[in-house]
């Protein structure tokens, strides 16, 4: 898959998640197969573009090519400023958000509350692409709400604008993040248009991966929440999609060592105290899975200290046990 300029292989793109796609977690997911990585959304607000939590999400330092920011807003103009901005910042692919669900940024009539004004949906998308010599890419969800799936319609205003990619969710803004991913909706999307098309939603083991890439036709997957916890999915996801074999498990003392690696690169990113703090949902994801997973997480989330929250993560992954997900990739093999 070609996103202008660029050619993004293998045909894996980690999602942007706020909280979550940091630069340590998004270099981690590159270096384990992700073809492309995108960063927390960024407001367009410009009051708040030299806040802490907004010049941490523009550090792209030491990042592989290319470099892609999500930008999230309402106003059409301010979002072509904040492009511009990210551009000037290093960003060399603008996303615009228009599917996140949470309701403090649906409450800004942002997210995915774009989705129920077209004339905006437009809008918004010619002024960024009018601002910026990158491609710009869009992210959004089958509808705002079940009764009002207008992806179709708001795929086909993305492609007049000159958007170079599409990300979709195969559920509605109503649905967050409950019941089940539907492709009906991104198939017929990629029918439509001439534009990438990028699957995502429910896309957790190869077997899933292989069944979305056949059943909708996209382009490329986009994984989220799959990666929380498994940032080595995308190594897995790849190596099925050209091989059609399911890799062997990664045992638990290298899970262990890619966790260390990632907490160390934490506390660098962060600074040792909030790095700790922001650490604790990272290593409740990488061991939920495990043995005794329940006891040490109640132990390890009152940690303060990094060396000893660090010295408590490797005791933990001295086993050598799998996942009971990896576990089961291995029998549906």
């Amino acid at each position: 898959m070609r996103i202008g300029p660029y050619n993004i292989a293998p045909d894996l793109v980690l999602a942007p998640m706020a909280g979550v796609t940091d630069r340590p977690f998004r270099s981690l997911c590159r270096r384990l197969g992700a073809g492309m990585v995108v960063s927390e959304m960024t407001t367009s607000d410009a009051n708040l573009w030299d806040s802490e939590k907004t010049r941490l999400r523009r550090d792209h330092a030491g990042e592989d090519e290319p470099i892609a920011v999500q930008i999230a807003g309402s106003d059409p103009q301010a979002m072509a400023d904040c492009a511009r901005y990210n551009v000037e910042h290093g960003a060399q692919i603008i996303d615009i958000n228009m599917g996140c669900p949470a309701k403090k940024v649906c409450r800004a009539d942002a997210g995915s509350a774009l989705l129920r004004d077209p004339d905006l949906v437009a809008a918004i998308c010619r002024a960024v692409v009018d601002a910026v010599q990158v491609p710009v890419t869009l992210k959004v969800r089958t509808g705002y709400a079940r009764a009002q799936r207008n992806g179709l319609q708001i795929a086909r205003i993305a492609e007049d604008c000159g958007i170079a990619a599409l990300s979709v969710h195969g559920r509605t803004r109503e649905d967050r993040y409950e019941g089940h991913a539907e492709y009906d909706t991104i198939a017929a999307i990629k029918q439509t248009v001439g534009i990438p098309v990028l699957a995502n939603g429910d896309i957790r083991t190869p077997q899933q991966a292989l069944q979305v890439l056949q059943y909708t036709g996209a382009d490329a997957l986009m994984i989220g929440r799959g990666a929380q916890g498994r940032p080595w999915i995308f190594r897995e996801l790849a190596h099925y999609l050209q091989h059609g074999e399911v890799l062997p498990p990664p045992d638990l003392k290298q899970v262990g060592a890619w966790l260390l690696e990632h907490l160390d690169e934490l506390y660098a990113f962060y600074g040792e105290p909030k790095g700790v703090r922001v650490a604790r949902k990272h290593i409740q994801w990488y061991c939920q899975d495990h043995a005794g997973s329940s006891e040490f997480w109640s132990t390890v989330n009152r940690m303060t200290c990094p060396r000893q929250q660090r010295d408590a993560v490797q005791a933990f992954f001295e086993g050598g046990q799998q996942t009971e997900s990896s576990a089961s990739l291995e029998e549906a093999a």
